[in-house]
């Protein structure tokens, strides 16, 4: 029986489960916060994702994608604009020098981390047509409650992406604490993330 006008919950969810374990730049983004500035820096940064993100899915719902879809140019600015950001991080993280602060240790700069992941998710205007997509595939038409069950798949993705990130940010910071006696690896896996992002970039840049 749907609950709350969602058809198949645990599909959903386990669905939802399945893209949060896609590797993607909100995944980087967060984990670089959390090998900068501790745990407390993942929880930032993932403040900024989520909230991105619930912006990005009422937007969805109020049809914002079909305004991009019909004005190629308003979709193409966003998407370079995206692009753009990711890489600039990328580059960033290539051009740090040094062995940095041990985790946790380094002063939490105010809104940094917070503004990095808000502006990651809502520089990708395609997360707006996948929702627009992805939404009506777990809607009961004859269980449907307009705004309560789209409030309700909002708040369910919110909650599993905290849950999933949680788990992250505590993987990461145990990593970066082991990764701190050993410089050289940190400073490889940094310049990775770098090459990630920057990969990520020019993929949303020249994609279709």
């Amino acid at each position: 029986m749907p609950w709350m006008g969602i058809e198949n919950l645990w599909t959903f969810a386990l669905a939802v489960l399945v893209f949060l374990a896609l590797p993607g730049p909100g995944t980087f983004a967060l984990l670089t916060a959390t090998g900068k500035a501790g745990i407390r820096g993942g929880y930032v940064a993932l403040t900024g994702l989520l909230l991105g993100d619930q912006v990005l899915m009422w937007l969805a719902a109020a049809g914002v994608a079909a305004l991009l879809k019909a004005n190629p140019l308003v979709f193409q600015a966003v998407q370079y604009a995206g692009a753009a950001y990711l890489v600039w991080i990328g580059i960033g993280l290539l051009r740090q020098k040094g062995q940095g602060d041990a985790p946790g240790v380094i002063r939490l700069q105010p809104g940094h981390f917070f503004r990095q992941g808000l502006l990651i998710t809502l520089l990708n205007p395609k997360a707006i047509v996948f929702y627009m997509a992805f939404f009506p595939l777990f809607i009961d038409p004859a269980a449907h409650r307009g705004v309560l069950t789209f409030a309700a798949m909002s708040v369910l993705i919110a909650l599993i992406s905290v849950a999933y990130c949680s788990l992250l940010i505590l993987i990461g910071h145990a990593l970066a604490q082991r990764l701190h006696r050993h410089p050289r690896v940190g400073q490889w896996l940094r310049r990775a993330a770098g090459v990630f992002l920057i990969g990520f970039g020019i993929r949303l840049g020249t994609s279709s």
